[in-house]
């Protein structure tokens, strides 16, 4: 896990772990605003899978690379509550699946990322 500011990556073992634990986050920011009459906390989730130099620093594990660079671009594009997830996760076997059984249809759309050259397809899991 590392920390930026207010924001906070995380790391999985594969892109079904990662939208599982998205999921259960916006359920637990949900059920917290609830039980505090009010939605305060912004949760804004993004996903995105592939490799990075990882390294530990002041024995702390640090992360960095394109992939890194990419899933924060991710992050960016999402509203309050929404999950944003690069076409390499939601087409993951085992990730589509899991949106499939928890009845989460994902809606395509075309984003221009700052330092990636290509536009790329990112889903808005609702």
């Amino acid at each position: 896990m590392k920390t930026i500011g207010d924001t906070v990556m995380a790391t999985f073992e594969t892109p079904d772990r990662a939208i599982a634990a998205a999921i259960r986050m916006r359920e637990a920011v949900s059920d917290l605003g609830a039980q505090r009459q009010y939605q305060t906390l912004l949760l804004k989730i993004g996903i995105h899978e592939g490799s990075c130099l990882a390294v530990t620093l002041n024995d702390q594990q640090d992360y960095f690379g394109q992939t890194v660079n990419i899933a924060s671009r991710v992050q960016g594009l999402a509203a309050s509550r929404s999950i944003v997830a690069t076409e390499q996760v939601v087409e993951n076997a085992q990730a589509s699946t899991l949106l499939k059984i928890s009845g989460l249809k994902p809606t395509l759309r075309r984003a221009t990322l700052g330092g990636v050259a290509d536009e790329m397809s990112v889903y808005e899991i609702p």
